[in-house]
């Protein structure tokens, strides 16, 4: 079955790439800076990626990005993703990037796209897979400086293809982020924002009619507003679904109880993603098999999925364009 996914063109919309970062990558950087990270061994440190909920693993999650220092290691970082995704089947990937939690730690916002730029640039003669960068705000951090990161990002819109709206969700709606996203989109970046993942349906309407956002990252909780879903099938907005990461954060107690057949059943148009899968146990072909043996998901919803994952993307690849000719 494996195989059969993999074979699947896809691509990966809602991916971290600062949670592609694999103990032993961040050993091998923490070496390279001279970093002292808090754990013995790369088994320590594996065994510490066990959570509780979203601020348990953002806690790791940022005490991790220590070792990422300088743009040969975030294009490291970056390439060692690439490879694996392009295994899996990914034909494309919109990878978000934190700025600010790099230049809150003195790391120069340059020196962070440079390093992304560079393997971004390389993935398609080196992996067979195109690529672009989302530039996520911090959404527990100052509005303010959100607007400072994007008028450094004005410098990299070769690379940046949009920004989106990440971290701690309870407590911190999107719409605080009104005219920093305003801002965006006169820079002509596309707009996504994370909702509905711990936090209510109501961050999502909020993401939608307040930022204008063309997706929404997670979004599961739309399934308990039923005007929600039929506004997001009407009106085709995607949601980039994480499956293993919203049980590995207890958003849902196991992928039985998960909400994505309700989603599918209402014609909204999901896909499958793999958020920070160093942490969280699978990259994107593994959450198409979990969900597959768990949901009890034919291949041909699968491949419906995948072809979701082409539709929904900000690419202009030929590859979408064919997947958009196919029978769903």
């Amino acid at each position: 079955m494996i195989d059969r996914i993999r074979a699947l063109p896809k691509a990966e919309l809602h991916l971290h790439i600062e949670g592609t970062l694999e103990p032993e990558l961040a050993f091998e950087l923490a070496r390279r800076n001279g970093v002292q990270l808090p754990f013995a061994t790369v088994e320590a440190l594996a065994r510490a990626y066990e959570f509780s909920d979203l601020q348990s693993f953002l806690n790791l999650y940022y005490q991790c990005m220590s070792v990422l220092r300088k743009p040969a290691d975030f294009a490291d970082l970056a390439d060692a993703y690439l490879q694996r995704a392009a295994r899996d089947g990914v034909r494309h990937v919109e990878m978000f990037f934190d700025p600010q939690a790099h230049t809150s730690r003195g790391v120069p916002l340059d020196d962070v796209v440079a390093g992304l730029r560079e393997a971004v640039q390389a993935a398609p003669a080196r992996h067979g897979v195109s690529a672009a960068l989302i530039a996520c705000f911090v959404r527990d951090r100052p509005v303010a400086e959100a607007m400072h990161t994007l008028e450094g990002l004005a410098a990299h819109l070769d690379v940046i293809k949009g920004v989106g709206l990440d971290s701690a969700e309870v407590g911190n709606p999107p719409g605080a982020f009104r005219e920093v996203f305003a801002a965006a989109e006169q820079l002509g970046l596309r707009k996504v924002a994370h909702a509905g993942e711990e936090g209510p349906p109501a961050y999502v309407w909020e993401a939608l009619d307040v930022l204008g956002v063309e997706r929404v990252d997670h979004g599961i909780r739309a399934a308990e507003d039923q005007s929600l879903l039929r506004r997001l099938a009407t009106d085709r907005v995607p949601l980039t679904v994480c499956p293993l990461s919203n049980v590995r954060l207890h958003c849902v107690e196991s992928l039985a109880d998960h909400p994505l057949p309700r989603l599918l059943e209402a014609g909204v148009l999901v896909t499958l993603n793999s958020d920070d899968p160093a942490y969280f146990g699978g990259y994107v072909a593994d959450n198409y098999l979990a969900v597959a043996r768990e949901l009890a998901l034919d291949l041909d919803t699968l491949a419906v999925l995948a072809r979701n994952s082409l539709l929904a993307s900000f690419t202009d690849l030929e590859l979408v364009a064919e997947a958009a000719e196919q029978p769903a």
